[in-house]
């Protein structure tokens, strides 16, 4: 297989392509992207290098692994800075509604493959488990209701941002790149954990972006986020992309991506500060804190065994 090109911008991944001599000429469109962790921050004036690799390929999809150093041009120091996994899923050039056959990678060993496999079987998994929870709307909210909602409420958080979609947000083949629907993602969320803390943000990890289906130009996507889970320390944030087409729009809104995003809450010197708990209302709030705990414990189980290991 010949990678010809592999463009990682700095809100996300844009595209593959593939070609061999068996297989035809496609593209790739972003389908997940995996737990990504925020280690350390870049900041103004250093250089970013970004290096990518193909580490496994399904019948219809490829896992890019992606790792983001940060240098300071006058010490020469570096540092990782972030790190995640990117799937893709390949489409024709000539039709984007079919997807194709990804020709086939050589792995440098058994345990390589093996690995990528159970890499693969559990973010299918996770997949088919989090298409569950698409049926739900969220009705778009702008600013929250501070007359009837009491703060530390998740209705006086929730946050919402709608968004035409343009040329300039999309691909050659119409649409929206991966990068931008994160970054307006981001955004969403970060409005809300603003709201609930009422301090200083920034993102700590976002949990595996799923992007269920594409987004094509001329859509009004809207973008909705509320709070799920607090801790002393972090909050986590559920946040819905939906998608409507205007040209088409017998085709009707419809859910394209899902992910939940983790915030500390800072003080003006940049330390953390403790996140306020949240008050909750109904069992359906209840039901979605204690799913967002048993991730929270889950990822956490996760860091101090990958720590372990490092040592």
């Amino acid at each position: 297989m010949k990678v010809f090109g592999l463009s990682i911008g700095k809100q996300g991944g844009r595209m593959i392509k593939f070609s061999s001599n068996s297989y035809d000429r496609c593209a790739a469109q972003l389908a997940r992207v995996e737990r990504t962790d925020f280690l350390y921050p870049m900041f103004i004036g250093e250089v970013a290098h970004v290096s990518a690799e193909i580490t496994y390929a399904s019948k219809h999809s490829v896992e890019v692994q992606v790792h983001v150093m940060s240098e300071n041009i006058l010490t020469g120091a570096t540092k990782m800075t972030n790190r995640a996994a990117l799937w893709y899923v390949p489409f024709s050039l000539e039709d984007v509604d079919n997807v194709t056959e990804v020709p086939p990678i050589k792995y440098a060993s058994p345990g390589q493959e093996e690995e990528g496999k159970k890499r693969y079987e559990a973010q299918k998994m996770e997949r088919l488990e989090t298409k569950e929870r698409n049926g739900e709307l969220l009705m778009p909210v702008s600013a929250p209701d501070r007359t009837t909602k009491e703060p530390y409420t998740v209705g006086f958080s929730q946050s919402s941002l709608i968004h035409l979609v343009g040329p300039s947000d999309c691909t050659l083949h119409g649409f929206v790149h991966g990068g931008v629907t994160m970054k307006l993602m981001d955004e969403v969320a970060g409005i809300v954990a603003a709201r609930h803390c009422k301090t200083n943000i920034v993102t700590a990890s976002v949990d595996a972006i799923n992007f269920h289906r594409k987004i094509m130009k001329g859509c009004v996507v809207t973008v909705s986020g509320r709070a799920t889970f607090a801790s002393n320390k972090s909050m986590e944030i559920e946040v819905f992309v939906d998608a409507d087409p205007l040209i088409e729009a017998e085709k009707g809104k419809y859910r394209a991506v899902t992910a939940f995003f983790t915030y500390i809450s800072l003080d003006k010197q940049g330390k953390p500060l403790s996140i306020p708990p949240m008050k909750l209302e109904g069992d359906g709030e209840q039901k979605r804190f204690e799913d967002g705990k048993m991730r929270y414990l889950q990822n956490k189980a996760k860091r101090l065994a990958d720590k372990e290991r490092q040592q």
